[in-house]
């Protein structure tokens, strides 16, 4: 969520940023620098009225003292008036709050400098592409067909069980899902990332401070009797570890990476493109979460790309990275890399991962702030990346790695897996 501060200071530059994601802002700032004037103008005079009901009240002790009941009296009827009016001026300090709360909370963040202007992803920004693309064989499957070939993953088995999306691993297929998470986790730690096991469903306040609701709540499950939401990605819980929270500033940077399913409705999505494992309801995915000092965030943020870099040329998938226009990038980033993996079946590329920085937008949500060496509370930074997201990963293993004999494990997993080749 950005700063009221930062928004009635600069509400030209705020307009100027959110026109890069094709939004006109203006009435909505506009909306809410006039909301945060009647609530500070409120919050003024209640401020004024209960400095003027503890004067009186300590006049009334030094007039009962004195003997002057009747003078005492006329300044308690005085303090009953003030009391009424600063009850309706509490009220309507708070409904303004909410209100101002509620607008706010309608803000994306604003984008970073080098976000290139642009609508669609096709405006995004290719910076780095790297691998060869593989010659398949003639006759070469894409991985919905593959899995049915080798029988490890039954999409038809899931749909009896749960619905389309949700897909049952087998065998082979089950032992490599569980190599990659494996594999995944031990590069992140490697790489000084603690690992966290993290509750599945979230409270909406966990929801709110991540800055999933309210801009995605139609994708996410929820569950009503409870208030609780299955969550999209483990940025969610892992992010809101330190909800409320007020570091050291020696304790910067704090590394997280964790395992979790995700889950997400995507209402409305059809088509080849989304066919087989390259969009799922359920899936699995391992991600990494810095908090740092908003000064070293973007180098932080080139770190994370690097680290992402390696995993991808250890698997020897050919991918490329993308700097996200303003119009693709999410609600709550301020700049962020996708990673796409070329899948040769399929001849299309397939986004595999997103690496974000959110600067202070989730961080003013959570409340997450450190000490500075002046011992000011500041709002710290947050970071969120895929490492990596499975579904498609496995997809590009699976039809970049087939062949006339079977698909080859890449050298990388195969003491993970236990086996070389899937035939």
């Amino acid at each position: 969520m950005l700063q009221i501060a930062f928004i009635r200071e600069n509400q030209e530059k705020v307009i100027k940023a959110l026109a890069k994601r094709n939004m006109d802002a203006t009435s909505v700032v506009e909306e809410i620098v006039q909301l945060d004037e009647k609530r500070r103008a409120t919050q003024v005079e209640l401020d004024g009225i209960l400095s003027e009901s503890n004067k009186l009240s300590k006049d009334i002790g030094e007039l009962m003292k004195a003997g002057e009941k009747a003078k005492a009296a006329i300044l308690k009827e005085k303090t009953v008036l003030l009391k009424e009016k600063s009850k309706t001026l509490a009220e309507t300090a708070d409904q303004l709050a909410a209100e101002l709360s509620e607008k706010l909370y309608t803000l994306p963040n604003l984008p970073a400098d080098i976000v290139p202007e642009g609508k669609t992803p096709e405006d995004n920004l290719n910076i780095f592409q790297e691998g060869d693309i593989p010659v398949l064989h003639e006759g070469a499957q894409p991985h919905w067909d593959l899995v049915k070939k080798y029988d490890i993953i039954d999409f038809e088995l899931g749909n009896k069980i749960t619905g389309a999306g949700f897909p049952v691993y087998k065998g082979k297929g089950a032992r490599l899902q569980r190599a990659l998470i494996s594999y995944f986790l031990d590069k992140n730690t490697d790489a000084g990332y603690k690992e966290y096991q993290v509750p599945h469903m979230v409270n909406e306040a966990s929801a709110y401070g991540t800055g999933q609701l309210p801009d995605k709540e139609g994708q996410m499950y929820h569950d009503a009797t409870d208030n609780l939401y299955l969550i999209p990605t483990a940025e969610v819980p892992v992010t809101n570890l330190f909800r409320d929270v007020i570091l050291n500033e020696n304790e910067l940077p704090v590394l997280a990476t964790a395992y979790t399913p995700c889950f997400r409705r995507e209402a409305g999505s059809y088509g080849a493109h989304v066919r087989g494992l390259n969009r799922l309801h359920q899936f699995d995915k391992v991600e990494i979460v810095r908090v740092e000092h908003p000064e070293k965030s973007y180098e932080a943020l080139e770190g994370m790309v690097e680290h992402v870099k390696s995993i991808l040329q250890e698997l020897k998938l050919p991918y490329r990275i993308l700097r996200l226009c303003g119009g693709d990038m999410g609600f709550t980033s301020a700049l962020t890399y996708d990673f796409e993996v070329y899948s040769t079946a399929q001849e299309r590329w397939l986004e595999i991962s997103s690496v974000s920085n959110f600067e202070t937008f989730q961080a003013n949500r959570l409340k997450l702030r450190f000490k500075d060496k002046d011992g000011k509370n500041q709002l710290a930074h947050t970071l969120n990346g895929s490492s990596l997201a499975l579904p498609r990963v496995l997809a590009g293993i699976l039809e970049n790695y087939q062949t006339l004999e079977g698909i080859v494990i890449p050298e990388v997993l195969r003491s993970y897996c236990g086996f070389d080749i899937i035939d």
